[in-house]
């Protein structure tokens, strides 16, 4: 059987962290980029300020996800960990600041610092540099703002011993959310629910608050049994 095991979660305003019950309101205190100093990250994030937006909202989300799963990593440590994500855009943004860049320049040439954030898989990438993930990379293109086919995919890889573990996930440039998928504990102190009960909830296609207070709720109540 699949689990979830931690959830980790960021918006213009907000990140938190399910399973350790963590929501920080960051807005009024500190800027988005300065967050990479918070405590999100284990350690520091070599050039974090050369990221586009959604590799930065990609990174704060599966760091915190990593952290709601009790998963430490460390500069020296890889681990055989995947990470699939979705949204509804790909790279398009990053694509047309790029191209932008390149008009300005005379149609010549564009900063190579841009170009790299051209592809949809490279939030994945900065992510899995960063966090030491060596398992499988993938993003998966979409029409709308649907977790539910990643989820799968995820669970696939697992089942299928492509993964023991996997990250998966949505990354907008205004809401993040990553989840940490594995089979089953020997412990089931540090499981959130189970695979069917988080698709349960990802079906109702609820607008991204209301889906976190859903697996909030779920938190809450599993702790009161």
């Amino acid at each position: 059987m699949i689990n979830i095991y931690g959830i980790g979660w960021i918006n213009d305003e907000e990140y938190g962290c399910i399973m350790k019950g963590i929501q920080v309101y960051y807005k009024d205190t500190a800027k988005f980029d300065t967050l990479s100093k918070k405590g999100i990250f284990s350690y520091p994030f070599k050039n974090f300020g050369r990221l586009d937006k959604l590799s930065k909202m990609t990174c704060y989300s599966a760091a915190l996800a990593l952290k709601d799963a009790g998963i430490k990593y460390s500069p020296n440590q890889k681990q055989d960990i995947g990470i699939i994500g979705t949204n509804a855009s790909g790279s398009l943004q990053s694509d047309i600041n790029y191209f932008k860049d390149y008009l300005d320049s005379g149609r010549t040439l564009s900063r190579g610092n841009l170009f790299i954030y051209t592809l949809p898989t490279s939030p994945l990438a900065e992510a899995a540099i960063h966090l030491g993930l060596q398992g499988p990379l993938l993003y998966a293109a979409g029409i709308d703002k649907s977790l539910m086919p990643v989820m799968d995919m995820a669970a696939e890889m697992i089942l299928f011993d492509e993964a023991p573990i996997m990250l998966a996930g949505m990354a907008e440039e205004n809401e993040t959310v990553y989840f940490v998928l594995a089979r089953n504990s020997d412990s089931k102190q540090n499981i959130l629910c189970d695979f069917a009960q988080a698709k349960e909830i990802l079906a109702r296609d609820l607008i991204f608050s209301r889906m976190i207070k859903e697996f909030s709720t779920l938190k809450k109540e599993k702790g009161r049994k």
